[in-house]
């Protein structure tokens, strides 16, 4: 008797977890795609998929690494966690090189601002062609690029946040990159140059982490680096706690999760953070609700 009963209560223990939101596969399988060749360089993104899932048509979360455009790799451990996690919750993940334009040679206040602006926009073109990519492979993936999900940290996001918002700035009139639309953003301490690009058509959803007393990229909007207008790498970012209030201006989803005096560095991710990554993109991706929230820590 006991063994039939706990066999009945099985599928509604199934059932009552949420893909998408929680951890409903064990296994993850995952394979390395080269989706662009630039300045002899193999660029490639790393795809996790659940083990045995059926589905054909799953959203798509693509993840690019931060490091300042000098470090950072696709399969550093903190991306293949977060890669694997999205996974086992029934996303398809794409973890994706880039490149590395300011290796060896700085991105401070001594960084002319123009030489800046042109890091985002090679990291984010990069971004933009292994987006074309899985556009071209949504059959062959089992991907729905119509809920498209950009994360990144710190430079990542500074490149998926130009993408998501300024793309105008960077890439107006490169038709190649108009079908491309991501459906929500998740940013560590990121920011974009032009708050005013940011208009009802392209307010797509975001989350937002973000320490207050980020050295670097500004909580609020501030000068790159809080270098004086004296210095060659002088130039004007809208982090988090703008980003955010101009999404509430448009009536876009948000979630601002500030992290009280912390600094620059806060891209190792709690599992209780990650949650509400999951459950934002729950709601406002996969089912389509409104939500605009703020949390201190």
């Amino acid at each position: 008797m006991l063994r039939y009963l706990l066999f009945l209560l099985l599928p509604f223990q199934l059932l009552s977890q949420n893909r998408y939101q929680d951890r409903v596969y064990d296994a993850v399988d995952s394979s390395t795609y080269e989706y662009a060749v630039k300045d002899k360089e193999s660029l490639k993104l790393d795809l996790y998929q659940p083990s045995g899932d059926t589905l054909s048509q799953r959203p798509v979360m693509v993840f690019i690494h931060g490091g300042g455009f000098s470090i950072g790799a696709r399969d550093e451990a903190e991306m293949v966690r977060l890669s694997r996690n999205a996974a086992q919750r029934g996303y398809v993940v794409a973890s994706i090189s880039y490149r590395l334009t300011r290796k060896g040679k700085g991105f401070g206040c001594t960084t002319p601002s123009e030489d800046k602006i042109k890091a985002f926009k090679d990291a984010g073109e990069d971004l933009l062609d292994a987006l074309c990519f899985l556009d071209d492979h949504q059959e062959d993936f089992k991907i729905n690029m119509e809920q498209l999900i950009l994360g990144g940290s710190s430079a990542g996001a500074e490149a998926m946040l130009s993408v998501a918002y300024n793309k105008e700035l960077f890439f107006k009139g490169e038709e190649k990159y108009n079908s491309i639309k991501p459906a929500a953003v998740a940013g560590l301490a990121g920011a974009v140059l032009d708050i005013d690009l940011i208009t009802e058509q392209n307010a797509v959803p975001g989350i937002f982490f973000h320490g207050t007393k980020d050295p670097l990229v500004p909580y609020g909007s501030a000068s790159h680096h809080y270098c004086s207008d004296e210095k060659p790498g002088f130039l004007i970012l809208h982090g988090s706690k703008t980003l955010a209030g101009r999404l509430k201006e448009l009536d876009s989803s948000f979630f601002l999760y500030s992290v009280k005096d912390a600094g620059h560095d806060i891209f190792e991710i709690t599992d209780k953070q990650l949650q509400l990554i999951f459950d934002f993109m729950h709601t406002v991706v996969i089912k389509g609700e409104s939500l605009q929230s703020e949390v201190t820590e």
